[in-house]
């Protein structure tokens, strides 16, 4: 089977390798618009959870599938704690 996209490697899927992008009470941006992939209690499935741009600061750092890491986020505005992985955020950089 011939394919024109590059397979993935174990490095490039692989996170648990490092220690966590982010540590707990960072304050963080959502780098897209993130919807309930089913797993959201109160929340219809593909509704928008949290909108690209919105703030909130890492309070629980899991795992998924002995892979990834996972930030639970609290997104103070919407007042919605999320699950999310370090390639959906960003580090907010805090002025001087």
């Amino acid at each position: 089977m011939s394919t024109d996209a590059p397979a993935a490697t174990w490095t490039d899927e692989y996170e648990l390798g490092d220690d966590p992008e982010f540590d707990y009470g960072t304050k963080v941006r959502a780098r897209k618009h993130i919807k309930n992939d089913g797993t959201f209690p109160g929340a219809e499935v593909g509704e928008v959870l949290i909108r690209k741009g919105e703030v909130g600061y890492v309070r629980s750092i899991g795992t998924f599938l002995q892979r990834y890491y996972i930030y639970g986020i609290d997104f103070i505005d919407s007042g919605r704690l999320v699950g999310m992985r370090r390639k959906e955020l960003e580090l907010v950089e805090e002025p001087a």
